[in-house]
């Protein structure tokens, strides 16, 4: 879950690769109506987090400072920097766009709210690691980075109202901006989601080649999970979580993974699994199975709380990047999501 330079493309770059019109309305209208602008623009808002706290790390200020570039180009102002109270690191940054789009209904975001992954170099990594451990314990939520994050989510919605508002955030700041989004959701109010490389940790079945082995793996653990919630049925946390889950189907996160990243590769398989499920006559199991973890309910079933895993969503828009990787760091980085070249396939999953 960690930031991965660019290798030297900037923002300027990024602008001339998507072929863009000049009139500042025009761009503004033509980045955000493009779904592959809207992504590169997402990823490209991320980025300037990442650059934000390696500014603050290099002391670099005023015309040194490398990150405004990477908002300016897009026509964005910075609003606000999210500073993590124990470390005072940058985690996270409110963008507010500067140029009012010719079309009033326009789907070009007013704000952006952006997180920024694990940052390997610098004083800012003994914290961010802590958080990436708090992801794998499902205790995300419970740390006060998450609390300063959902905080300025809520600001930003009480203040300005939730139309056309994003939340994008990479590796562990997509876990940030995804469970940001699922509180919000929950409450009625969905935000349109830029998730790129979420962490979805769970045994790495998606890795395994042999296809049949692959899909008998998911079966047995769907018909287990299933039959675990069927007969805790009258428990009331188990009953709980299946209702919410429920009532985050009408949101539709963006999530952009690459199979060649361990991290994030599992949403490639999770989703999948479901529609294979529906076309052999089992999806009332897999339904069931999807809501739930295996580690959830046997802890509920011995007395014990635990709180729901990070990655169980119902509904998304899956983007696969199928460009091939070179290496495990360049399938993780965020740079790729901003390349105009890249060999994606998108499908978007309803759970029903």
């Amino acid at each position: 879950m960690r930031c991965v330079e660019t290798n030297g493309t900037g923002p300027a770059r990024t602008l001339m690769a998507m072929s863009l019109p000049t009139r500042k309305s025009d761009l503004v209208d033509h980045l955000l109506s493009n779904p592959s602008h809207r992504r590169s623009v997402a990823a490209s808002l991320v980025q300037s987090v990442y650059i934000l706290e390696r500014d603050r790390q290099e002391k670099r200020e005023g015309n040194q400072a490398l990150a405004p570039p990477w908002w300016k180009n897009f026509h964005f102002q910075l609003y606000r920097q999210l500073v993590d109270d124990t470390d005072s690191c940058i985690f996270g940054a409110i963008f507010q766009l500067t140029s009012t789009p010719l079309d009033g209904n326009s789907s070009a975001p007013r704000y952006v709210i952006a997180f920024r992954g694990t940052i390997t170099k610098g004083d800012a990594f003994t914290r961010d690691l802590e958080l990436d451990i708090h992801i794998i314990r499902n205790g995300l939520h419970q740390t006060s980075r998450f609390e300063t994050a959902i905080q300025a989510v809520r600001h930003v919605i009480a203040t300005f109202g939730s139309a056309n508002v994003w939340l994008a955030g990479h590796s562990l700041g997509a876990a940030m901006a995804l469970l940001a989004g699922k509180n919000m959701a929950k409450t009625g109010v969905f935000l349109d989601a830029f998730l790129f490389n979420p962490p979805f940790f769970s045994a790495p079945i998606e890795t395994i080649k042999d296809k049949k082995v692959k899909h008998g793996i998911r079966i047995a653990g769907s018909v287990i999970t299933a039959g675990l919630a069927f007969a805790m049925k009258n428990n009331n946390q188990a009953n709980r979580s299946g209702d919410t889950f429920v009532a985050l189907s009408a949101w539709f996160p963006c999530l952009f993974v690459n199979p060649g990243d361990h991290i994030c590769s599992e949403y490639i398989g999770y989703f999948e699994h479901r529609k294979r499920m529906e076309e052999i006559g089992a999806g009332n199991i897999e339904r069931l199975a999807t809501q739930h973890s295996i580690g959830g309910l046997l802890l509920n079933a011995m007395g014990k709380p635990s709180d729901e895993p990070l990655h169980l969503i119902p509904s998304a828009n899956l983007t696969v990047n199928l460009t091939p990787a070179q290496d495990f760091k360049d399938a993780h980085g965020i740079h790729q999501w901003w390349r105009h070249d890249l060999l994606l396939e998108t499908k978007t999953y309803n759970f029903r």
